[in-house]
């Protein structure tokens, strides 16, 4: 099988379904910003420390789900041969959820804002945190002008907030303190 199909020189790629859309297409932009994300994860994952490697395995199957949310994406309205990989039943949010609330019990309490960085894992997590939020905005952007799965975006959604907690986590296993926004009002209870 060859990579390669001539479709994109003409600025067009082929999603699931066989539409043929413009590679500026909402879908395709949504679908290829969680594209990058996990890109960015599989980064973060060969970077870290001895320290931050017991977030190796739930990183690799946020990959995995990512995968899954990008399928989804590039599944057409039109499309009734293909259905969702990602649904309710899977309760991937709950597992994020429980992640957040697990990583948020090891961490000191914080009441305001606190600067993305600190260590090299904690830093790469706040990015793959903002890079969440722009696909995030692609995918809500699709949302307002075409049906997608739900699941994809709570996960989506739920996803950014447990890059934050499993950043402010890899600082504290690699000892390194989150530095307080100094301008912050107390945000936090």
């Amino acid at each position: 099988m060859k990579i390669y199909t001539r479709t994109g020189d003409k600025g067009k790629t082929r999603i699931i379904g066989n539409d043929i859309l413009y590679k500026s297409d909402k879908r395709i932009e949504s679908y290829g910003s969680v594209d990058e994300l996990n890109s960015l994860v599989g980064v973060i994952i060969a970077n870290l420390s001895d320290k931050t490697a017991v977030f190796a395995p739930e990183l690799t199957e946020i990959q995995q789900l990512l995968f899954d949310c990008g399928t989804d994406l590039a599944i057409s309205q039109n499309d009734t041969k293909h259905e969702f990989i990602f649904t309710e039943d899977h309760k991937y949010a709950d597992w994020l959820e429980k992640k957040i609330d697990e990583y948020s019990e090891k961490v000191p309490k914080i009441q305001k804002f606190i600067l993305p960085g600190g260590s090299k894992t904690a830093s790469s997590l706040h990015l793959a945190r903002t890079v969440t939020r722009r696909g995030e905005r692609n995918i809500v952007a699709l949302l307002q002008e075409e049906p997608i799965n739900d699941e994809v975006l709570k996960f989506i959604n739920r996803l950014s907030d447990y890059f934050f907690a499993a950043a402010r986590y890899a600082n504290v296993l690699d000892g390194v303190d989150d530095i307080q926004y100094r301008n912050s009002k107390p945000v936090f209870r």
